[in-house]
């Protein structure tokens, strides 16, 4: 059986097969169990992020930061976080990414409808105005921030979206456009190719 590296996006999460040896948890040092926040009852952790406790202080900073962008309760709804992450993961080719956020996007609204129709025809999928401006929105920013320009800003307050929320799609956005760098530098994706 061998792996071979996914192009195509899809909502069908593949494996990330790491370049860097992941730490072993068995032989993690305190500072990097500290950083994993790992305790007995929770000893599963990804490969991504046990080859990101190979730097200790970005990864303690990291996790926090990504649950309170992702997770927060108030502001911009979960699906839409998961919207403009994938807006990223798009833009920056990050096929893994792409898949968690869709699948997770979908997962949510109970629907897949807007994962598949930007998924067939990209920047020319057919939206809702408030998914349409999010989108665009997250795919400027992540092109280049200055793209994301004051008519976009207003485009978002159109389509509904308060201070608060453009501040949430801004943060999720960013930190999916620095989370898929790491990824395409740390690892692949990949399907096991059971033909052979």
């Amino acid at each position: 059986m061998t792996a071979r590296v996914i192009h195509k996006f899809t909502r069908n999460v593949p494996q990330w097969r790491p370049r860097v040896t992941p730490v072993d948890l068995a032989e993690a040092t305190p500072a990097q169990l500290e950083a994993l926040q790992v305790t007995p009852s929770n000893t599963k952790v990804s490969d991504y992020v046990l080859t990101l406790a190979h730097d200790v202080e970005s990864l303690k900073v990291r996790s926090p930061l990504f649950n309170a962008i992702m997770y927060d309760k108030e502001g911009l709804s979960r699906s839409e976080r998961e919207l403009g992450a994938l807006g990223a993961s798009i833009v920056n080719r990050c096929i893994y990414c792409a898949a968690v956020h869709a699948s997770r996007h979908a997962q949510i609204e109970k629907d897949t409808r807007v994962t598949d129709e930007l998924f067939a025809k990209g920047e020319n999928a057919d939206l809702s105005p408030r998914d349409r401006a999010i989108f665009d929105f997250a795919r400027k920013l992540s092109a280049a921030p200055s793209q994301a320009s004051a008519e976009d800003m207003a485009t978002l307050r159109a389509a509904g979206l308060d201070e608060a929320e453009v501040l949430d799609l801004i943060l999720s956005t960013a930190l999916f456009g620095w989370a898929n760098r790491l990824m395409h530098v740390l690892g692949d994706p990949v399907r096991e190719d059971v033909s052979g």
